[in-house]
C-alpha cells in the first residue's frame, strides 16, 4: 500500500518536471531528443503500444487510447472480448492541444493535428487535419505556404526578446495598461 501511494506520487512529479523521462518509463516507444513535450501528454493503459517518430511535437492536453473499454459493457456475453490496437505516429509531427488518438490509427510524416481533434482514422502522409472527427482539410505544403505568407518572421527569437518584438508589432505599450489601474 505505502510502496503504491510513493510510486504513484513519483509519476505525478515525474510526469511534470521531467515529460521524456516519464514516457521512457511508461514505456513509450522514440528516440530520446528526437519529442518535443509542451504540457502534459496522457498515455493511456497501455504506454508501450504508442510509437513515436522524430521530430514529433507533443502539446498540452494530447491522449492516447489504445483500447476499447465499450467492450466491459459485452463481457457478460464474450467473456474474452479485447479491442486494443497500437499507435504509431510518424516524422515531422505537430500535434496540437487536447488531440485524442484512438485506438490502432497510424499518422503519417509532415502531419499538423489541429487543436481539439479527435484522431479515429489513419492520416496519410504531408496532411493538416482538424475536428471531429480529424479530417484532413489541405497538404501540408499548402499549410506551409498559408503560414509564410502570415508569418511575423519572428520565430527565431526567444523568450522576452519574442515578446518584445510580438508587443511592439501589435502596438501594444504594456506601461500604459499598468498606470490607468
Amino acid at each position: 500500500m505505502i510502496g503504491s501511494i510513493f510510486r504513484t506520487l513519483y509519476y505525478f512529479v515525474l510526469k511534470r518536471v521531467n515529460k521524456t523521462a516519464y514516457a521512457k518509463k511508461r514505456g513509450v516507444n522514440f528516440n530520446e531528443g528526437k519529442v518535443y513535450f509542451y504540457g502534459i501528454t496522457e498515455w493511456g493503459s497501455e504506454p508501450w503500444l504508442v510509437t513515436l517518430g522524430d521530430n514529433v511535437y507533443l502539446t498540452d492536453g494530447v491522449k492516447f487510447i489504445t483500447h476499447d473499454g465499450g467492450t466491459l459493457l459485452y463481457r457478460h456475453l464474450v467473456p474474452d472480448l479485447e479491442i486494443t490496437k497500437p499507435i504509431k505516429i510518424g516524422n515531422d509531427v505537430y500535434v496540437g492541444n487536447n488531440v485524442t488518438f484512438l485506438p490502432g490509427v497510424t499518422i503519417g510524416n509532415n502531419v499538423v493535428i489541429g487543436t481539439g481533434a479527435i484522431v479515429s482514422r489513419d492520416i496519410p502522409d504531408n496532411s493538416l487535419v482538424v475536428g471531429v472527427p480529424a479530417r484532413r482539410i489541405k497538404s501540408a505544403d499548402e499549410y506551409l505556404e498559408k503560414l509564410k505568407s502570415e508569418s511575423l518572421h519572428l520565430g527565431h527569437l526567444k523568450g522576452k526578446e519574442k515578446d518584445e518584438a510580438i508587443k511592439k508589432y501589435y502596438g501594444y505599450d504594456l506601461s500604459k495598461k499598468k498606470n490607468n489601474n
